[in-house]
This record gives structure tokens, C-alpha cells and sequence, in this order.
């Protein structure tokens, strides 16, 4: 089967890989996709373990996630097991909950083109070429090539152990590299989030973009204006939650994918503001990943959003507003651009603000200050975030030590290291009064 490449055709064969010719075994998938896989087996349906689940076991790791494509319909899976629950409206997929685990079964998608009237109602583009619903289901073949990366688009078969490779894929990962499927410019016009998911798996994958996949990227990076901003939110998480957030954000910086995610942000670097506090939090987030830490989405994107909060609040300043007014103007301003490009729901809005307030708040030590502060809800986020604006440079060091120190010591250095401080104040000089005037008197 041919590709549509406008550049020059593909040639896409079915491959099968015996058992004895790769590493996937049955013994690092997991139990409850073992189940759905013979399940549907079982009833008389093809099934298959699909994407990143192959790729990861592939390159020697394990995966987080299994997904499953079959050729039973979103209907018949559902009724299959009870445990399960349909989703979505753009695609339509089934979720089986196994506890905390939860297997995505996809039916076999199919290409249609606009002569298929019969589909019209399933497969909906915008004038953007945005896919706006597609429905239209397919054969194993076909949803192998409408999957966007080749690496992606490897199916195992638990019934003899192979793996079945429509596109080429097992070639690019012995090479490294990821390809698009397919022409890359209709295909990124089709779904611009597909830029995204070439710059997540880049990082992640440690791979490079093989060069017809990258070239149109910088070009067609504004269509993702026409995404939904909470799918964008979204994203962002994926992208810089996935341990590889520095090099995430180079790729993107690269190539013209930040701005569309956060538009002010760029303007402010652009415009002298450092951004080497983002680079630190990054790399302190990824440090956490790899220790099993979780990340807190509110503390990403007040790192994200700190350069485009320091512009605004510099303006504000310069243009004669008091100091805490100004940086409430600009927490105000800066979260109503930022929502226009990805949505940032309220429970996290919230305590990014008081984050941001308590920057202001941390300096302040004397008498119960420093109490008071450390009980406020978001004090630790506060704190961590202090840090990580004195390793990157934007503040000189000491006070995050005096803080990791306070918070260490029992109540008798606490009242010692506060009197320190009381006696470390430069003194108020003290007015003399002049002495009452005595009225003058009478003879």
C-alpha cells in the first residue's frame, strides 16, 4: 500500500516477527491486559497490544500503560465486560478498569476520503484540515497507517507471540528516529497535536525527528491555536510531567511550539527576561520523576508563567503602581492571557497565585511572622519555589537557607534565630522631641 506523501510514495508492507526475532514477552504485560487480550481472542475477535506499550517493552523498558486495538466495535468490547465504561466523542473508545489500572481498547480505524459520502457523518474536517469527529472504522491495515508514528504502529499477537509491522517501524527504532506516517503536512493539519507528541516522545525516547517529519513543524506550530485550550492544558502536563521536561523545552523553544502553548512567556524572554528559572524548575521536577516523586501541575506552570509575571509586574511598577497592588494587577493579567492558550482550572489557578504572593510574604520574618507564614496551606510549594529562584541566579542565596533552618529547629532556636534577626534590623532612629514651649509669662 502507498502512502500519500506529496514529496514522493511509500511503500508500506505487512511484516511479521516471529518470536524468536524479539524481546516482547508475555511476562512484563500486565495482568488485566492479558485478560482483555484473551477475552476478545476468545470471543471470536482479533485483538492486539498496540503503540507504546510494544515500543517501550521493544527498547528493553516497561511500560506504564497498555492499549489494545481490536476489530470489535466500542458496542461489542462494552458488552463484553462489565468493569468497562465507553468515552469520547471525536473517537469513541472503550476503558476497562481493572482497580487502578485501566486498559484503552480502539477499535481498527479506517480511511475514507471525501468522495465517501456514506462517512461524512462519521469523518468531519474543519477548513483547517482539523479532524473534527472521526468515527469511521476500518481493517488491521488500515489502522495501522492512520496511527501517526511508525514506531507506534506495532502490534503484538498473544495468540502466536508475533509482532505485526505494517510501516516500517521496527526499522526506525533500530535507527533511532521518529517518522510520521503518512504526508507530515496533512497529517499535523489533521491533528496539530501531533507536533507535541513528536516533541514528548523526541525527548523521551531520547530520538530524532527524521527530517520530512520535521521539516513542516515551525511552519504549521500557530494551527495549535485551534485546539481546545483544556486539551492544551493537558498536554503541557504530558510534556513536562514525563521526567524529560529540559529537554522538552528546548525542543519546543526549537522549534516555535512554546509560544502557541504560552504565549507570554515568550514575549517576556524575548524581551530580556531570563528564563533560567523555568530551566532549573524543570530540572528539579525531572529529578523528582525519577525518584518516584509526584508533580504538582499549579507549581509547573508558576514556573512556566513566572518570566511573562515579572514583565507585567515590572510595567505595572514602572508606571507608578505600589508594589502589592502591582503584583495583583499582574497575577490577574497574566492568568487571563494564559487561559486563552491552555485552560488552567481553579484548583490549580489558586494555589499558583498564593505561590506566587508568598514570595513577597517569606522575606518578612520578624516576630510571629515567620509562624504565621509557615501555616499557610501552601507555605512548602512557597518554599520549594524560593529555592529554585535562588539556584537559578534571580536572587542572592541565604534566605532559603534561614527557611530549610527554621523549619529544622526546635522552639528555642526558632525564638533565638527570630531575636537574631530583631537584632540584625537596622535601627529606627529615634525622633527627640522638642522640648513644650512654655507660654510667656504675665507681669
Amino acid at each position: 500500500m502507498s502512502g500519500n506523501g506529496k514529496k514522493k510514495a511509500l511503500i508500506y508492507q505487512r511484516r511479521e516477527i516471529p518470536r524468536d526475532q524479539h524481546n516482547v514477552s508475555r511476562s512484563v504485560i500486565s495482568e488485566p491486559a492479558k485478560k482483555v487480550l484473551h477475552r476478545l481472542n476468545k470471543s471470536g475477535y482479533e485483538a492486539y497490544l498496540v503503540g507504546g506499550g510494544v515500543r517501550d517493552i521493544l527498547l528493553g523498558g516497561i511500560p506504564k500503560d497498555f492499549d489494545i486495538a481490536t476489530n470489535a466495535t466500542p458496542e461489542e468490547v462494552h458488552d463484553l465486560f462489565r468493569n468497562s465504561r465507553l468515552i469520547g466523542r471525536r473517537f469513541r473508545i472503550v476503558h476497562v478498569v481493572f482497580g487502578r489500572e485501566v486498559i484503552e481498547v480502539t477499535t481498527f480505524r479506517g480511511n475514507t476520503t471525501e468522495a465517501d459520502t456514506d462517512a461524512d457523518d462519521d469523518r468531519r474536517t474543519s477548513e483547517h484540515g482539523l479532524l473534527l469527529r472521526d468515527n469511521v472504522y476500518g481493517n488491521h491495515e488500515e489502522d495501522a497507517l492512520r496511527r501517526d508514528f511508525t514506531v507506534n504502529a506495532l502490534y503484538y499477537c498473544i495468540r502466536d507471540f508475533t509482532i505485526i509491522d505494517f510501516a516500517n517501524g521496527i526499522e526506525d527504532l533500530r535507527n533511532r528516529q521518529l517518522r510520521l506516517i503518512g504526508d507530515p503536512e496533512t497529517r499535523y493539519r489533521e491533528d496539530p497535536v501531533r507536533m507535541l507528541r513528536a516533541i514528548r516522545f523526541a525527548a523521551k525516547l531520547g530520538f530524532d525527528i527524521e527530517p520530512e517529519t520535521e521539516a513542516p513543524i515551525k511552519e504549521l506550530a500557530p494551527l495549535l491555536s485551534h485546539i481546545p485550550s483544556a486539551r492544551l492544558f493537558d498536554e503541557v502536563l504530558k510534556l513536562f510531567s514525563a521526567g524529560h521536561g529540559e529537554a522538552t523545552y528546548d525542543l519546543l523553544t526549537r522549534y516555535n511550539l512554546l509560544e502557541p502553548l504560552f504565549p507570554e512567556t515568550v514575549r517576556a524572554i524575548e524581551a530580556g527576561e531570563p528564563d533560567e528559572l523555568i530551566r532549573q524548575a524543570l530540572r528539579n521536577t525531572d529529578a523528582r520523576i525519577a525518584q518516584g516523586k509526584s508533580v504538582t501541575p499549579y507549581f509547573l506552570f508558576a514556573a512556566m508563567l513566572w518570566p511573562a509575571l515579572q514583565a507585567e509586574w515590572h510595567r505595572r511598577q514602572d508606571n507608578g503602581d505600589p508594589v502589592q497592588p502591582a503584583l495583583h494587577g499582574a497575577i490577574g493579567k497574566v492568568i487571563g492571557r494564559q487561559v486563552q492558550a491552555t485552560s488552567i482550572p481553579k484548583r490549580f489557578s489558586g494555589p499558583m497565585k498564593e505561590i506566587w504572593e508568598l514570595q513577597m510574604r517569606l522575606p518578612r520574618r520578624q516576630g510571629k511572622r515567620a509562624f504565621v507564614t509557615m501555616t499557610h496551606p501552601r507555605f512548602r510549594a512557597a518554599y520549594d519555589f524560593l529555592l529554585v529562584r535562588e539556584n537559578s541566579g534571580e536572587i542572592e542565596p541565604g534566605l532559603g537557607q534561614w527557611w530549610t533552618e527554621f523549619q529544622q529547629a526546635d522552639e528555642r532556636r526558632q525564638e533565638r534565630m527570630l531575636s537574631e534577626l530583631a537584632s540584625d534590623a537596622p535601627k529606627k532612629r529615634k525622633r527627640r522631641r522638642k522640648p513644650a514651649q512654655r507660654p510667656p509669662q504675665q507681669c
